[in-house]
């Protein structure tokens, strides 16, 4: 089956490429500068998306944790390119459509384990124009026979990441003691794999309700667990400080100003609790996740090694 994925040249669409390249799927991709084996987003229209099963839409403005990017960009691509390719789908024949928005589409902080059920309330721009997305194709009135999926992931990781992970290998492997020891957190990931996997279930399996879904691994993690995992992937002593909060959050306010590796952004994302739960997508799919939590974070250092 035809499958169509913006953003085919990030991260994550670059994985769903390898993931589905000896499946029963066939993936074409769109790019903003398309290569020979792809086609750009101005050529996608109705009658295109006739020759396709499905369209995976990954693309989007990522969250910049050095805040320097406008807030108009954000609902530029993450919103209105949404509600154009989604107007697409419904006037074409193609069965499904995936949305990849994300979990800081309905929260920037939790209590307990986010669900499904929470009433939204983003903070950040990024967050506001994806959850502007989400509401838009909620408003829809979805053709008999098609099947349109959201899907909130939590922070993704695997190959090819670039994120806060790499951050933290970068402290861990060059011996920089990590200052962070006070805090006691718990944070939810998601390997690439697992989103890979669940994507694929949503392709193939047609008694999965559209809807929305957080997506998750297994576990949570603290940040303390991530450094031992780090240190025991490339074998290396590691050094865990436990330093008075309030000098970490001097440290993270000069950071927002000078460029050092830590900001009160990256701070946060590394100490901070926000659990989310996977179970409705579990449910749905009737099967367990591939890999657990510690298994993916350990295959996405051994990539950074």
């Amino acid at each position: 089956m035809n499958v169509i994925v913006t953003g085919i040249s990030g991260f994550v669409g670059a994985n769903l490429g390898l993931y589905f390249k000896n499946s029963d799927f066939s993936i074409t991709g769109v790019s903003r500068t398309p290569n020979e084996d792809e086609i750009s987003y101005s050529d996608i229209n109705a009658d295109v998306l006739n020759d396709y099963y499905a369209f995976i839409h990954c693309a989007g403005k990522a969250h910049d944790l050095k805040n320097i990017t406008n807030e108009s960009e954000y609902f530029e691509i993450n919103t209105e390119l949404t509600k154009k390719l989604f107007d697409d789908f419904l006037d074409s024949q193609c069965t499904v459509f995936i949305y990849l928005s994300s979990v800081k589409a309905a929260a920037d902080e939790v209590e307990g384990y986010l669900d499904e059920n929470i009433l939204p309330s983003p903070v950040t721009a990024y967050g506001k124009s994806k959850l502007a997305a989400e509401e838009y194709i909620q408003k829809a009135k979805i053709p008999t026979g098609k099947r349109v999926y959201i899907l909130r992931p939590c922070m993704i990781h695997g190959p090819m990441n670039k994120g806060n992970l790499n951050v933290l290998y970068n402290f861990v492997s060059k011996g920089v003691p990590y200052p962070f020891g006070k805090y006691d957190n718990k944070r939810s990931f998601v390997s690439i794999d697992n989103l890979c996997f669940i994507i694929s279930e949503l392709l193939s399996n047609k008694d999965i309700h559209s809807g929305i879904y957080n997506v998750a691994d297994d576990e949570a993690l603290s940040s303390v667990e991530l450094v031992k995992i780090i240190g025991k992937v490339i074998n290396k002593p590691i050094k865990i400080l436990s330093i008075n909060k309030s000098i970490i959050n001097i440290i993270g306010k000069i950071g927002d100003i000078l460029p050092l590796p830590v900001n009160t952004e990256r701070i946060s994302k590394l100490t901070q609790n926000y659990c989310v739960s996977n179970a409705k997508i579990k449910k749905a799919m009737g099967k367990e996740l591939p890999m657990s939590a510690k298994s993916g974070i350990e295959r996405t250092i051994a990539f950074f090694k």
